[in-house]
């Protein structure tokens, strides 16, 4: 009986030590916008949804907006046209006949902008 006992106390120990994270269980992804970098985080987010489809120098589909690099996104930035644009906020809806970016994306972008849109 007390062989048992352990046994059964021994399978409820192991199967209460399992490792699952938030994100696996629920689909929660974390989302820092602490110390938000253009390099690292911003960049990463302009150049495959804005700049390589539309917003290229070499592109005509842009309307004459070019997001080409640092200068150029952080005067949208200054504007507040950027942020206007993504939150489809009293700017041109960007992008142009899509849904708004991922919540995160938007508060990375907008949390960058609000440290004063510095070239990191």
């Amino acid at each position: 009986m007390k062989q048992m006992f352990f046994y059964l106390l021994f399978a409820v120990l192991v199967s209460a030590c399992f490792y699952d994270s938030e994100e696996d269980l629920y689909g929660i992804k974390e989302c820092v916008t602490t110390n938000t970098s253009f390099i690292n985080d911003i960049r990463p987010i302009i150049n495959p949804t804005c700049t390589t489809p539309c917003h290229s120098s070499s592109s005509t589909l842009g309307g004459g907006i070019v997001l080409d690099g640092y200068s150029s996104i952080s005067n949208y930035a200054k504007n507040g046209s950027l942020v206007g644009s993504i939150k489809h906020d009293g700017f041109s809806a960007m992008p142009k006949g899509q849904p708004k970016l991922e919540d995160c994306k938007i508060a990375k972008i907008e949390a960058w902008v609000a440290a004063g849109n510095p070239n990191n």
